[in-house]
């Protein structure tokens, strides 16, 4: 599907206009946007905008990192919004020229749709021009990344907190899912804070001079969104170690129980084993009261043996 809006010098705004009536002195600037175009309809970036190989190739070889390529008097960006239901990342491609831009998408893009409404309906937004929309697309796509990753703030802050009682097992099964969440989100938030820091630094693109303030606050937000990543993953790390101590702390002190209870036993043991040998000649197999004694020397082995353990401190 292939979708025009012009902005006419009196800042009107023109829904599907003709390409060849895109070019007229009427118009101010216009935007055009593919979504998940037919192979006819993709034919237009070649043939009537005559955008670089490359450039094209990109846009239907997926995923691309995201990335900012200039080719003469266009520039070329791929942007990655976020699927906030798998955290997978969806290209989002953008052709910027002196007055137009043109977005390719073979996703559904409520990020595009809402700068596309906002500029429809807002007739100051008309005013500010084609770098600005650009703005609003990348502005819409690095705000989406925020409720992902606030959310998996609250899973760590569940996780610590710990109020079903859950095991260490499945509590350590959480921790690895979340780590696999964020280095997804980690690779979609840091390649885009480097193309909004190459586009804040750039000379090459008429006109962004002039509204450069609003690409730095979105680069802040990526920069604050990678200190969160990395602080989650940080997070995530300590508490993968505090369980795996505590889970080795845990199998000290049950192997620490066990020595000791195998260690009183093994005189005992001995005493049992010795008299069970079969000998014809044990004198004292012949005693009067034997058998309560052995048992008397036992108990008292085995007890005094326990206090000793139980004075050391090793049943704490």
């Amino acid at each position: 599907m292939i979708r025009s809006l012009a902005i006419t010098m009196d800042f009107k705004v023109l829904h599907n206009v003709p390409f060849e009536e895109l070019l007229g002195p009427n118009i101010k600037w216009y935007w055009v946007d593919f979504h998940n175009p037919s192979e006819e309809e993709a034919l237009h970036l070649k043939e009537h905008f005559h955008f670089h190989p490359l450039a094209i190739e990109d846009c239907f070889f997926l995923l691309q990192r995201p990335k900012m390529d200039h080719y003469e008097n266009v520039h070329f960006f791929v942007m990655h919004a976020i699927n906030a239901m798998t955290l997978d990342a969806e290209e989002v491609d953008m052709f910027l020229g002196s007055n137009y831009i043109v977005t390719f998408h073979l996703h559904e893009s409520r990020e595009i749709e809402d700068a596309w409404s906002r500029i429809s309906e807002q007739e100051h937004l008309r005013n500010e021009g084609h770098i600005y929309a650009a703005y609003l697309i990348l502005d819409n796509l690095v705000d989406q990344y925020f409720p992902s990753v606030y959310q998996i703030e609250d899973q760590l802050d569940d996780i610590e907190n710990n109020f079903d009682a859950e095991s260490i097992e499945a509590l350590m099964k959480h921790i690895f899912g979340i780590r696999a969440k964020l280095l997804k989100l980690r690779r979609t938030i840091v390649p885009m804070r480097d193309l909004l820091y190459r586009l804040i630094n750039t000379d090459r693109i008429e006109h962004l001079r002039e509204q450069l303030v609003f690409f730095t606050d979105i680069h802040d937000h990526l920069l604050k969104l990678s200190e969160m990543i990395d602080s989650n993953r940080d997070m995530t790390a300590d508490m993968r170690d505090s369980y795996i101590s505590l889970n080795s702390n845990r199998m000290n002190t049950i192997m620490k129980t066990l020595t000791v209870i195998t260690t009183i036993f093994m005189p005992l043991t001995f005493i049992a084993g010795l008299y069970g040998m079969n000998f014809a000649y044990m004198p004292e197999l012949k005693w009067h009261g034997g058998y309560f004694g052995i048992l008397l020397i036992m108990f008292g082995i085995g007890f005094g043996m326990f206090a000793w353990f139980w004075k050391k401190g090793w049943f704490k």
